[in-house]
């Protein structure tokens, strides 16, 4: 049988780069994927270290975002032809219960997991997927880029507008600007015309957050950002708050806030578990809204708002023999945007 290259987890934090079988011809409804490109992310991280939080086998191949080209179909696919590129949605959701029926995949009540995470991901020369979970890259919108959408500008675009539902001329805190999907936002929320605030570790991540269009910078390890919030906003807040960081900055998130401000948070990288002042809650009338991961139809959303300009930021691309390099930089949280691997 023929086989193709595949970065693979053996075991929790062993990850080993070999050959595999490859996939038999795709099945009815099914395409066969030759992946271009990979993003990496926190899943991924969290993944290599064994954090799972569902029985999953291995060897498990890794890596839940990708672009692809799509080189054969099954029976019954009528969407997508050989030669398209797509980003693949990498939650294996069912398409029938009343969740997905509504475009809400994300809330899929009968998923059978997160490719990468849970079952077998992208970080392989090919690869069998559902055409019902592919949305079609438009042209102009190159590889790389596009691996940047299943998972990052996705999120972004599902916390921004769908949950937010952030308005042009609106003030909003991002936090971690020089993450994958704190860069993201900025680029997105300077674009509608909003005022943007972000938060950064270091100088050098706030000169680059500043070369993004961020209208101001707060080095959090100098200066409390609720504190310069309120200043700059004339003690008003802002209207929305972009938070993804978690227990170190939950209470002074909500400090940030206007009266009536939507806080929507979709991580908690420094720890899950805060407090709340439910007077503050009710009296401010906040609205704090849970995001997790995005509809389908967010990629497609994410892939038009590319094409029109609005890029993702990459900090580095690597090839696929050194994932576990760049995995190792976001752990230490040493990047400013986003890291591709190429196939």
């Amino acid at each position: 049988m023929t086989t193709i290259r595949a970065l693979q987890l053996l075991a929790d934090r062993e990850l080993v780069l070999g050959p595999r079988d490859a996939p038999p011809p795709p099945a009815v409804g099914e395409v066969q994927l030759r992946v271009r490109c990979v993003g990496l992310n926190h899943i991924d991280v969290w993944g290599f270290r064994g954090m799972a939080f569902a029985k999953r086998q291995f060897p498990l191949c890794v890596g839940a975002e990708a672009a692809c080209e799509v080189v054969a179909i099954g029976d019954g696919v009528t969407t997508l032809a050989p030669g398209e590129r797509v980003v693949p949605y990498a939650a294996l959701v069912c398409g029938k219960c009343p969740a997905c029926v509504r475009g809400r995949e994300n809330l899929c009540e009968n998923v059978a997991g997160v490719r990468g995470f849970h079952v077998d991901g992208f970080a392989q020369e090919l690869t069998n997927h559902p055409a019902r979970l592919a949305a079609k890259i438009p042209d102009g919108v190159d590889d790389r880029d596009a691996a940047c959408v299943a998972v990052a500008y996705a999120t972004v675009e599902h916390m921004l507008f769908d949950n937010a539902r952030l308005e042009a001329g609106e003030w909003i805190l991002v936090h971690a600007g020089g993450s994958s999907i704190g860069s993201i936002a900025i680029r997105i929320a300077k674009a509608l015309g909003c005022t943007v605030i972000t938060t950064v570790g270091s100088d050098d991540k706030a000169a680059k957050a500043r070369a993004l269009g961020a209208d101001h910078v707060i080095n959090y390890q100098t200066d409390r950002f609720e504190g310069v919030v309120r200043r700059l906003t004339g003690k008003k807040g802002v209207d929305v708050v972009f938070e993804h960081t978690g227990a170190d900055t939950w209470n002074g998130s909500l400090l940030s806030l206007k009266r009536g401000g939507r806080l929507v948070t979709c991580g908690a990288t420094s720890g899950p578990s805060g407090t709340i002042n439910l007077m503050q809650l009710f009296q401010q009338q906040y609205r704090i809204i849970g995001s997790f991961g995005s509809p389908l139809s967010a990629l497609g959303r994410a892939l038009d708002r590319i094409a029109a300009g609005v890029r993702p930021v990459i900090d580095t691309v690597y090839p696929l023999e050194q994932f576990r390099d760049g995995l190792a930089r976001l752990e230490s949280r040493d990047v400013f945007g986003k890291l591709i691997v190429e196939l």
